[in-house]
């Protein structure tokens, strides 16, 4: 009888699958209750103290009894809460948040009962309306109007063209893109990255052009990420391209509007980061990085110049130095015997081996590049002009380099400039380093092995799952017709197909006739 009882009372104290699923039930409405907004105004000032850490810069205004006003001092436009949130708050008693809601003359204004995404919503500008015994909140987005000035793009810049630039604004940028696209098929999607930060992404494309399974890698890749702060798209663009550990760039970095909507016409994806005033185009080719914008605004014949003009000088800022190293360590033969004896006396009092004295030149040089790029603009551009000069000339009379490497160098300097992408101009400055090594261990032996290198490399890559030396290899021979050079516009009607575009065709070909009657 004892141990029936004990079983019994065993029984009883043994908890059972029900009472788990109760305790369950209870946890999470309990998790889901401090998720809301409490009904007092009391309880919901505490809240919001608590979930901000009560910030100096929260602003709490009681409007009546009911009604409770809260934002971010810093954040929001005090004009605007002045002369309309305010007025409209006191033209009478609001019975409920939806009448609130209705009653507002402002063009941004939701409702919201969860805590946590209102407060994060206060650090967007918002300012948050609480009516006592609601467990809602009237959201009216009222950010501050303060950004900088719309100016001219300082790194990509034009003789024709449009000559304004993107700044760090957000919502100023989208409003250039869409003063170029006037369009309802421009998509624009909004992703909130960083954990500390919340950096707002907004992610443009052409809906009919752009490739759907790129938009979607795309969305995949954004919607991974996992970190605590994002504050510029340079960074962003390393962590979601394809090959973070290659130093060439697989997206584009612009900060010219015309440029970016110009990508998007061709099917090509753009990435707006708020706070900064570079714009992302992906995908890219490798030699997309070397045709500019101003490419589309001047006659064919003289943009085609200027495009192998511009190909020809990223060739010799490459190969220059590490040829010259090459010819004066190994080769001599390759000398005509007219340059041989002025370049035997110019190198008669240099005490180090070619591959010194060019590194040691190559050294300088962007010493005095990286001093000006650092320094005031009026200082940093004398300091570059006559830094340059001084330096040469001593380190000529002082035997430490021949006039002639002199000249080599500054040319390599001169022609890395005409690369219309910054990004891609600081690889060209970085590669002639090893190539220059390889030149003075091995010749030009040296130099083809990296040349191969560099080929191989380049092969392997890819842009969002686009090939990165398209349209040579894969050979696409329809695109070539206008990758090195530019043709005119009734033979480039068509779309490059590295984008994978829905509609390959920009425009008829047969309106544009080369002879019109």
């Amino acid at each position: 009888m004892f141990k029936k009882k004990s079983r019994q009372s065993s029984s009883k104290n043994k908890p059972t699958v029900e009472d788990g699923k109760n305790h369950k039930d209870e946890k999470a409405s309990k998790v889901h209750n401090e998720s809301l907004f409490p009904i007092s105004s009391k309880d919901y000032l505490e809240a919001i103290k608590k979930a901000t850490n009560n910030p100096t810069d929260l602003v709490v205004k009681t409007i009546s009894p009911n009604l409770t006003l809260t934002y971010i001092d810093s954040l929001v436009d005090g004009r605007t809460i002045k002369e309309q949130l305010l007025p409209d708050l006191l033209r009478k008693e609001y019975e409920s948040p939806e009448s609130l809601k209705s009653a507002l003359s402002l063009p941004e204004v939701d409702l919201d009962e969860q805590l946590d995404h209102s407060v994060l919503s206060m650090y967007n500008g918002t300012a948050l309306i609480h009516i006592n015994g609601f467990s809602q909140v009237v959201m009216a987005k009222i950010t501050t109007k303060e950004s900088r000035s719309l100016t001219a793009p300082e790194n990509e810049s034009q003789v024709i063209g449009a000559q304004v630039g993107f700044n760090e604004s957000l919502s100023t940028n989208e409003s250039l893109i869409r003063r170029y696209i006037k369009n309802p098929e421009l998509c624009n999607e909004k992703f909130i990255v960083g954990k500390q930060t919340n950096t707002t992404i907004a992610l443009l494309y052409i809906k009919g052009i752009a490739s759907e399974d790129m938009v979607n890698t795309l969305k995949d890749r954004i919607t991974s990420l996992k970190l605590d702060a994002l504050l510029d798209s340079s960074a962003l663009a390393e962590m979601i391209d394809d090959n973070s550990l290659s130093p060439f760039p697989q997206m584009l970095l612009t900060e010219r509007p015309d440029r970016f909507c110009e990508g998007l016409l061709n099917g090509k994806l753009g990435i707006l980061v708020d706070g900064s005033s570079m714009a992302l185009l992906c995908p890219y080719a490798f030699i997309e990085f070397f045709q500019s914008r101003e490419d589309q605004n001047l006659r064919w014949p003289i943009a085609s110049f200027f495009r192998l003009l511009r190909f020809g000088a990223i060739f010799l800022s490459t190969y220059l130095t590490p040829m010259y190293v090459a010819a004066l360590t190994f080769h001599y033969e390759v000398i005509p015997q007219s340059l041989l004896v002025p370049l035997s006396e110019s190198r008669a009092l240099v005490p180090f081996p070619p591959i010194i004295e060019a590194l040691l030149l190559e050294l300088i040089i962007e010493l005095l590049r990286e001093a000006g790029a650092r320094l005031p603009t009026k200082v940093g551009q004398t300091i570059g002009i006559v830094g340059g000069i001084v330096i040469g000339t001593a380190a000529v009379q002082a035997g430490i380099t021949s006039n002639i490497l002199i000249i080599i160098v500054a040319l390599s300097a001169l022609a890395s400039f005409t690369t219309p992408s910054f990004m891609m101009g600081n690889v060209i400055r970085v590669i002639r380093f090893p190539l220059i090594l390889l030149a003075g261990f091995w010749g030009f032996y040296g130099i083809m092995l990296g040349f191969c290198f560099i080929l191989i490399h380049l092969i392997r890559q890819s842009s969002l799952g686009a090939p990165y030396t398209a349209p040579f290899y894969p050979p696409r021979f329809k695109d070539w017709r206008d990758s090195i050079i530019r043709l005119p516009l009734p033979f480039a009607y068509k779309r490059q197909s590295n984008a994978r575009p829905q509609d390959a065709d920009k425009y008829q070909p047969e309106p544009i006739n080369p002879e019109k009657s």
